[in-house]
């Protein structure tokens, strides 16, 4: 009992630290052009790709500002000016222009000795923004968890004697996706699919869970990220697909003809709006559980701005609720994670069909 108390108190405080971290955060940086705290504005760059990890700024009155922020890799090519190798913080945070080009907002652009736009050079921008970064950072780590957890079986632990450590936490997931989820879907056909779903599952969570630390990127958050993975299940969709199947889609037995008609849109409509759904549900979930959060840290400020009594006193409550959606996300991370790799096996199983049964056109 005293060891659940002191998990739950543990995470409450690591919740706080998060929030006042981004507060911090926002209090230095959400200034808008007027000096006002600019909510929107806020939410939109915590959630946005970049070109660094920036944590947090300290604004000094001489003007230098201080960022604390970790720099990625540029790589650029043009065909006009050729391939541009450097680091982020060339740019100074925006304010200064290198080898001709320019950070505005997230976005680089080719610019002229003047500082404007230079519509005449087109880039393709191949840089290791933190998306990118964090993404390979999370799949190196569960590929060492992993690795390192099939090491161990291979030598026994957890066969012979019972697992130790990371097996007694990953082997019940495995085992949950193998019965729950793959098997009552795909039947005899599991396994075959069972490598694509545990991988799936385990590199949606992974990115769920490290988006939710501190300075970090929100990678499931990406609409480009979860395009992705929706093509794939789409491709593994199609590729799992027979005859059997496509005669539902173009010709539905056991329905009048002029119905099959009507049908035929709308079933050839279906094979798209599955993995549209895929991609738009996680990335929908995991982008609104962020801007609660950063909305009701928001509320600090936007209060602090009608009096400094008002902000002071709402800060308590925002913190409240905001260490709340924080666990939430937490539970949220996994449940996105079993709904995409669930719906993709219920997606793929109609798409083997089942041969055994078929409709009655009497009925």
């Amino acid at each position: 009992m005293a060891f659940k108390r002191f998990k739950s108190l543990s995470v409450a405080v690591f919740s706080l630290f998060l929030v006042l971290f981004s507060s911090s955060a926002m209090a230095n940086e959400g200034k808008g052009a007027e000096g006002k705290f600019d909510p929107g504005k806020e939410m939109l760059d915590h959630i946005a790709d970049a070109h660094e990890f920036h944590f947090f700024t300290i604004k000094h009155e001489g003007g230098h500002d201080f960022h604390a922020t970790l720099p990625l890799p540029v790589i650029l090519y043009s065909p006009q000016r050729g391939l541009s190798v450097f680091m982020s913080s060339k740019f100074h945070h925006g304010e200064e222009i290198h080898n001709g080009y320019k950070l505005v907002e997230h976005d680089i652009i080719p610019v002229k000795e003047d500082g404007s736009v230079d519509e005449s050079v087109k880039v393709f921008d191949f840089s290791l923004t933190k998306n990118v970064v964090q993404m390979f950072l999370a799949l190196t780590i569960l590929f060492l968890i992993l690795t390192g957890m099939a090491k161990k079986y291979k030598k026994g632990q957890g066969l012979t004697s019972a697992p130790k450590g990371l097996q007694n936490a990953i082997e019940p997931v495995i085992l949950f996706v193998r019965d729950d989820v793959a098997r009552p879907n795909l039947g005899v056909k599991a396994d075959k699919y069972l490598p694509y779903l545990l991988t799936l599952f385990f590199f949606i969570l992974v990115n769920n869970l490290f988006g939710l630390l501190p300075g970090s990127a929100n990678v499931t958050g990406n609409i480009a990220f979860t395009m992705v993975l929706g093509i794939i299940a789409f491709v593994v969709i199609l590729f799992s697909t027979n005859a059997h199947y496509w005669g539902h889609i173009f010709w539905y037995p056991g329905v009048p003809v002029g119905v099959k008609f009507l049908m035929l849109p709308v079933e050839l409509m279906g094979v798209f709006t599955k993995p549209f759904a895929l991609i738009i549900r996680l990335f929908a979930n995991m982008t609104a559980g962020h801007i609660i959060i950063l909305s009701f840290v928001s509320l600090i400020f936007i209060f602090g701005e009608m009096t400094k009594t008002a902000g002071i006193a709402f800060t308590p409550v925002s913190i409240a609720f905001a260490v709340f959606i924080y666990l939430i996300e937490v539970l949220v991370a996994f449940i996105q994670a079993y709904i995409f790799t669930t719906l993709t096996a219920v997606f793929i199983s109609q798409a083997i069909g089942d041969h055994h049964y078929e409709e009655d056109p009497h009925h």
